[in-house]
């Protein structure tokens, strides 16, 4: 289907402009208020946007390789330095399960000062908590041996 021209067609702005310039130039006393209450809007708008500032994320460095290890570790070094790590992670691992336990405590004296049954509760919760566990003990044995039926580099 051929297109019209936009002179042919129903959304052509030039009849709008004609009548707009037709209306502007009738002697109105009040077509200058009016003009200025139709401008104020999008002045605001214009305004508004206009003094927003954007700032775009800076861009992502480029690593071309990482040097926090030093080249030629012996395999003692290696397992001394997991070790270490292994003890900080225990240690942090400790202290959230004693905060967890410390804010239960916390949970726990609130219920029962509002005559919550926090026994039953705590059971509940200590069910949910042992399932949660075997569930993800299940998922690391069958992926143990998925990974022992297929092979590291499959």
């Amino acid at each position: 289907m051929p297109r019209k021209p936009l002179s042919q067609s129903r959304f052509n702005p030039a009849p709008g402009l004609v009548d707009f310039w037709n209306e502007i130039r009738r002697p109105n006393p009040y077509r200058w208020p009016i003009l200025g209450l139709s401008v104020l809007p999008i002045a605001g708008i214009l305004g508004w946007a206009l003094e927003q500032q954007y700032y775009a994320e800076p861009e992502r460095p480029r690593i071309a390789y990482i040097t926090t290890l030093a080249d030629g570790r012996s395999d003692a070094e290696i397992a001394a330095e997991n070790r270490a790590n292994q003890e900080i992670k225990d240690l942090r691992a400790a202290e959230e399960a004693r905060i967890q336990g410390r804010k239960r405590d916390m949970y726990k004296a609130l219920g029962r000062a509002a005559g919550m049954d926090v026994e039953t509760m705590e059971r509940e919760a200590e069910a949910e908590r042992a399932a949660e566990a075997a569930a993800a003990k299940r998922r690391l044995d069958a992926n143990a041996r998925a990974l022992a039926t297929e092979g590291p580099g499959q």
